[in-house]
This record gives structure tokens, C-alpha cells and sequence, in this order.
């Protein structure tokens, strides 16, 4: 069995029908994913903000780059 990937923008786009809608489950179904997923990604938008879903790699601190281009 393969692991599916979903883009951030999936991803957040699936939250905001969820939130939208009130309903988690019917969303998720529409989508074709477990309503647990859209949970957990809600979670980690809660937690994280502009900073969920780095993707692959390394993910970047905005605080080292802003200095490094002041240097």
C-alpha cells in the first residue's frame, strides 16, 4: 500500500470547507480522505500557522534568513 502526499494547499483548503461547512466528515468524504486527517491538519495549522506543512527538506527559520540578508 502507497502513502498518498497532499499539497499544503490541499490541505488548507480542506480545513477551511471543513470550518466552513461545520461539518468534518462530510467534507472529508467529499474529498476522498478520513475526516481524522482534516483533524490533524487543523491541529497543526492551530499549532504552527503560517509554518504547517514545511514540505520536504528542511524547514526554514525566517529569523536566520532576515539576518542573513542584513548581513
Amino acid at each position: 500500500m502507497t502513502r498518498r502526499s497532499f499539497s499544503k494547499e490541499f490541505k488548507l483548503e480542506a480545513v477551511h470547507l471543513a470550518d466552513t461547512s461545520g461539518n468534518s466528515s462530510q467534507t472529508a468524504r467529499e474529498l476522498g480522505v478520513k475526516a481524522d486527517m482534516i483533524r490533524r491538519w487543523r491541529k497543526r495549522i492551530d499549532e504552527d500557522g503560517k509554518r504547517a506543512f514545511p514540505g520536504h527538506g528542511n524547514p526554514r527559520d525566517e529569523d536566520f534568513a532576515r539576518l542573513q540578508r542584513e548581513v
